[in-house]
């Protein structure tokens, strides 16, 4: 980290490849991922008004409550891992595929994590189109925050 006008800041993007969004295993090494710190811009941890931001123990509990998975990353994003149960809704494509989400259950919008904007973005434009906060929540850790804490994931379709 850099600090800039007394505060902090990112550090700066010092590789030449293509940023990875979502941890990969380590190869020869049980139960180790390895993270790329130098993609996305971090999102606020309430990225809405009125729209709870959830953590793991609360996306389990809901989901026990029989609240929906929504994977907000587009095709090409996703590095062919979900959460399981999770239903595909790309964030450009939310307001125009709206239709396909209960409003009486809750849905758990998630992308590739704190520094992914993909949820956050389907999130207000839903809102925007008339859906209720009381409907949505915001799993802000996302696939990175999932996977490195060794929860469960699977392959998407």
């Amino acid at each position: 980290m850099t600090t800039e006008s007394g505060g902090l800041k990112r550090g700066a993007r010092r590789r030449s490849q293509d940023p990875r969004s979502v941890p990969w295993a380590v190869a020869g090494e049980l139960d180790v991922v390895a993270v790329d710190t130098t993609w996305g811009e971090l999102q606020p941890l309430n990225c809405a008004p009125d729209v709870p931001t959830v953590g793991e123990l609360e996306v389990l509990e809901l989901l026990q409550q029989g609240a929906v998975l929504i994977d907000t990353r587009v095709p090409g994003s996703n590095n062919g891992v979900t959460l399981p149960g999770a239903r595909s809704l790309p964030h450009d494509q939310a307001v125009q595929r709206r239709g396909e989400l209960d409003p009486s259950r809750v849905s758990i919008l998630f992308c590739n994590g704190p520094q992914c904007p993909q949820s956050p973005q389907a999130i207000r434009a839903l809102l925007e189109a008339g859906l209720a906060a009381e409907s949505l929540a915001y799993y802000r850790g996302g696939v990175h925050d999932w996977v490195t804490l060794a929860m469960p994931t699977e392959a998407t379709s």
